[in-house]
């Protein structure tokens, strides 16, 4: 058992850097996921996540420190950082905690966006502005993280030449969502055109 002996070198050269490297990957991402949560106002979960990252991370600092003569520790540590930063933003967007604001800018100042929106089950507050250009109308939505991409296909089918803005919510109380069957075709609206 030679190859997993601590005095070996495929234990100095290669599991201990492995090891390094996925702990970082792990911490990182725990310290992604836990930055995401504060600025959201979870401040337990946050807690608790921060605790398990700093435990993590000092494991594989205390290994880089004993193993300061290899330089497969050191890059073990910055590739495992820069992989847990991409795998941490990656888990957050699956799950896809929080709200969102969306502002849609339209010139067109017909009523198609809005009801298509609505009818598709997003809640919406329309305001007649003055753009650069004229009158526009300002869409202000406020959904579920998930739902945004969903919410900008529908909006860029309905009309292309849309501005659009996207915001974090911190919380968001009462509101409307239409709970109703669709009564009209969008669709239909636009191919009258």
């Amino acid at each position: 058992m030679e190859f997993f002996s601590t005095n070996s070198w495929t234990f100095t050269w290669i599991i201990i850097p492995l090891l390094i490297f996925l702990a970082r990957i792990t911490d990182v991402s725990i310290g992604t996921f836990r930055i995401i949560l504060v600025s959201k106002g979870k401040k337990t979960i946050a807690a608790l996540l921060g605790f398990l990252e700093i435990s993590i991370w000092l494991l594989a600092i205390s290994q880089v420190m004993q193993h300061l003569d290899n330089i497969a520790c050191f890059l073990a540590y910055g590739l495992g950082f820069a992989s847990g930063n991409y795998v941490g933003i990656t888990i957050e967007d699956k799950i896809g905690l929080g709200l969102q604001a969306v502002r849609i800018i339209t010139r067109n100042t017909m009523e198609i966006l809005p009801m298509a929106l609505r009818d598709a089950g997003f809640g919406t507050t329309v305001i007649k502005a003055n753009g650069a250009k004229g009158q526009v109308n300002i869409i202000f939505i406020v959904v579920p993280r998930k739902e945004v991409n969903n919410l900008l296909t529908l909006a860029h089918e309905v009309d292309p030449n849309i501005f659009v803005s996207v915001q974090d919510v911190r919380s968001a109380a009462a509101g409307y969502i239409p709970k109703r069957a669709p009564l009209f075709s969008w669709q239909r609206l636009i191919k009258k055109k």
